[in-house]
């Protein structure tokens, strides 16, 4: 199965898709047959038998997956399908509503914008293709490096998407992390002092706004930020 150009064009822009694991080994020769069989190991409820090898060895080759958590990924996904099209699942798309069933998403804080920012939907609709998906498990994998982590942080909290983050992406990212409860809120004094200590801190230009170079350098500074950053089904 061909990697579509949108997870290529993802890989390009730095994404975790379309980026070859250190130390991934390519499906040539007898390694198709090694793949084909650790696939048959590895199996979860006949997954593999739907999966085709060959994607197997690819998924695992342009992700930070393991060939068991790709299989574990397709069945997961499969079971969020209709029965009727489960057979079809490479094919398909999980509507928005259906990912956010998964209890790795549903307490997230952030769950509409990791569908947003993972979804490749032309509809703008927040579905998932199964690529996806496995974008998505990557980069919160415990195998993605901390700089495929902290650009892939910085889109989800660029609530309007313009390449900054500035004090309304702040705003809404600090209102996510305490709550929207009463007793949780910050009253706007609180709110505006935290998000000037944010830039006092970011903002290294001083233009106003945080940008992904400057957002990089902190979480640099932040060695738990990786460990922190995951999703694991």
């Amino acid at each position: 199965m061909p990697v579509s150009p949108a997870r290529v064009a993802r890989g390009a822009e730095g994404g975790a898709a379309g980026r070859a694991r250190p130390g991934a080994r390519r499906c040539h020769g007898s390694g198709r047959v090694t793949c084909e069989a650790e696939a048959a190991r590895a199996a979860m409820g006949g997954s593999a038998s739907l999966l085709p090898r060959e994607a197997l060895c690819e998924y695992q080759e342009l992700t930070f997956l393991s060939k068991q958590e790709i299989l574990l990924a397709y069945k997961r996904f499969s079971e969020l399908l209709p029965k009727e099209e489960r057979e079809n699942a490479c094919s398909a798309r999980v509507p928005k509503s259906q990912i956010l069933t998964l209890p790795e998403l549903r307490a997230n804080p952030f769950q509409h914008r990791i569908c947003r920012v993972f979804s490749t939907s032309y509809d703008g609709d927040d579905s998932m293709s199964f690529e996806d998906f496995l974008d998505m498990l990557s980069v919160f994998s415990d195998s993605a490096t901390s700089d495929i982590k902290s650009h892939y942080a910085f889109r989800i909290f660029d609530f309007d998407d313009d390449g900054t983050l500035d004090r309304k992406d702040l705003e809404k990212l600090v209102n996510c992390l305490t709550g929207q409860g009463e007793e949780s809120r910050l009253s706007n004094m609180e709110m505006e002092q935290l998000i000037q200590n944010i830039l006092e801190e970011s903002d290294i230009d001083k233009d106003g706004t945080i940008n992904l170079s400057e957002f990089q350098h902190v979480i640099s500074r932040s060695p738990d930020f990786a460990s922190s950053f995951k999703i694991v089904l």
